[in-house]
């Protein structure tokens, strides 16, 4: 299958271990995956501001980068649920690409029709599920099966998982204490697993989670699910959140 990576902003920018760990992934599993360079924001941002309008040229511009390809594969939650949620919406011409771009583990699980993805990660770990990808594209225990059937990976259940971690984009911003209420509620949650990662599939969501717990120093390390089921020699992770 001709894949085309929809890299996102956050991880592009600041993350990129990600999107490597996504092309090494499903290049291991006999896939082609580009990296169209002509790729921008999706979006989101704009839209969620309330200002639908300045989002409209990004979306046409997703879906003429993008249109090409059987799959476009997001290793992030929030950017997948704009384009598959918003997006028909904001353009009804976008549909056809939204309704063949997938998250990660929709991409793994449901197309490729795949759970063991020779992964081997011997290290104690729990699954926050972000919100995007709990409420808005329902991804269910998708990313949790990935993890099962990782090598050597101990995965623990996180107290309270489905609750928000309290970033939201603009929401930490403009509800800084309620944001930073939430944190430290999750944090507490993540900490007592006595996990060494904190996983998910929003670098965003890692970036807050992580910043709560550096500050703590509580010795948690966050890392998005992708560069887990990328790691084949069981070493640590050298990419993830910091």
């Amino acid at each position: 299958m001709r894949i085309g990576l929809f890299v996102t902003c956050v991880n592009d920018l600041l993350y990129p271990a990600t999107g490597v760990a996504v092309v090494e992934l499903l290049e291991r599993l006999g896939h082609t995956v580009d990296f169209p360079a002509s790729q921008t924001c999706c979006g989101q941002m704009h839209a969620n501001s309330g200002y639908a309008g300045l989002a409209l040229p990004l979306v046409a511009q997703f879906v003429d980068v993008f249109e090409p390809y059987e799959a476009v594969v997001v290793p992030s939650g929030s950017c997948a649920a704009m384009v598959r949620d918003s997006y028909p919406r904001l353009v009804p011409a976008a549909a056809e690409v939204a309704a063949r771009t997938y998250e990660l583990s929709e991409l793994l699980v449901d197309v490729l029709g795949v759970t063991d993805v020779g992964a081997r990660f011997p290290h104690r770990v729990t699954y926050h599920p972000t919100c995007h990808g709990l409420r808005l594209l329902r991804l269910g225990d998708k990313p949790l099966r990935l993890l099962r059937a990782v090598r050597d990976l101990d995965l623990v259940e996180l107290d309270g998982a489905e609750e928000c971690c309290g970033f939201g984009g603009t929401f930490a911003l403009k509800n800084a204490d309620t944001s930073t209420a939430m944190l430290t509620d999750k944090c507490r949650h993540v900490t007592d697993t006595g996990a060494e990662y904190v996983v998910a599939a929003d670098n965003s969501c890692l970036a807050h989670i992580g910043g709560g717990l550096s500050r703590q120093q509580a010795g948690v390390r966050p890392i998005h699910y992708a560069e887990i089921l990328a790691s084949s020699n069981g070493g640590t992770a050298t990419g993830g959140v910091t």
